[in-house]
């Protein structure tokens, strides 16, 4: 198994302190803070670990980006049960940083049940093996990138990022399309491939609602940063075979941009869909 994976599996195994209570540890993706999928995975593994039922898998997780997580602290989670029914079992997760609250998470897990079945096409995309991985772009430019970022930047990765469209500073559509997976194998267990879906959900979501704008992901002057996350989970599947997430941006205002997203099987199968709001916010003076 590679490195990286051992290093995300070791994120997502959070340290029991008492009975829903739990600590986590962070992964520097050269933020500068904690990355939101991270604390968004790790508050959904802890939710799942209060779920006595082990037939009941999550479909549903909403969360609150309340501060930037601080890097060098860890997060300890508490794990509010407020509800087992005979089918829905309903956690609430706040997540606790220097005695105060940085995210909270509402989560929701239901028993295997049948029942009508539809779904929207996948959209069309390239083979995944055609395209080049985005490490490997990134690595390409190693140089340019300023010193302090680049061995963060360029370090082995737990997901393979393939962009579909070409990444660039001239406006665009708001439309996304990449294939990811987990670098190497994961165990059997659905709640792992959950919580690795949950930990890349995150990832270069509001990017998309930059590109009408022409924006650079880093540009100077730029506040970038999750608000609320929303991840429903509609059938089983693997997250170390290929995903494609596709994602767009009907609308941006108010210093928000609201970003939707679907993520199909290769196979075609619809099995997650997201949606997000967050802070775009350009310093004054400050040009694209």
């Amino acid at each position: 198994m590679p490195e990286s994976i051992d290093t995300l599996l070791n994120l997502l195994d959070l340290e029991p302190l008492e009975v829903n209570i739990y600590r986590g540890r962070n992964r520097d993706l050269g933020t500068g803070r904690v990355y939101g999928g991270q604390v968004f995975a790790q508050a959904l593994v802890a939710a799942r670990r209060t779920v006595d039922d082990q037939t009941r898998d999550a479909h549903s997780a909403h969360g609150y980006f309340i501060l930037p997580g601080d890097l060098a602290a860890p997060i300890v989670y508490f794990v509010d049960r407020l509800r087992d029914g005979r089918s829905f079992t309903t956690r609430r997760v706040t997540a606790i940083q220097h005695g105060q609250a940085i995210f909270n998470l509402s989560a929701s897990f239901h028993v295997t049940e049948q029942g009508p079945a539809h779904q929207s096409p996948m959209p069309e995309a390239p083979d995944p093996d055609t395209i080049v991985p985005e490490l490997d772009l990134i690595r390409e430019r190693a140089s340019s990138i300023p010193e302090p970022l680049r061995a963060v930047l360029t370090q082995d990765r737990p997901i393979d990022v393939r962009p579909i469209e070409p990444s660039g500073a001239e406006a665009r559509m708001p439309l996304r399309r990449a294939w990811f997976r987990a670098a190497g194998r994961l165990p059997d267990d659905l709640m792992i491939h959950q919580a690795v879906l949950a930990y890349a959900s995150d990832y270069g979501l509001l990017v998309t609602a930059l590109q009408p704008h022409g924006i650079k992901y880093r540009a100077p002057g730029l506040q970038l940063a999750s608000l609320d996350h929303s991840l429903w989970m509609h059938r089983p599947f693997r997250a170390d075979e290929w995903l494609l997430y596709t994602t767009d941006s009907p609308v941006t205002s108010g210093a928000r941009g609201f970003v939707r997203g679907t993520i199909h099987s290769q196979s075609g199968e619809l099995v997650a869909s997201v949606a997000q709001e967050g802070l775009i916010r350009m310093t004054t003076g400050t040009t694209p």
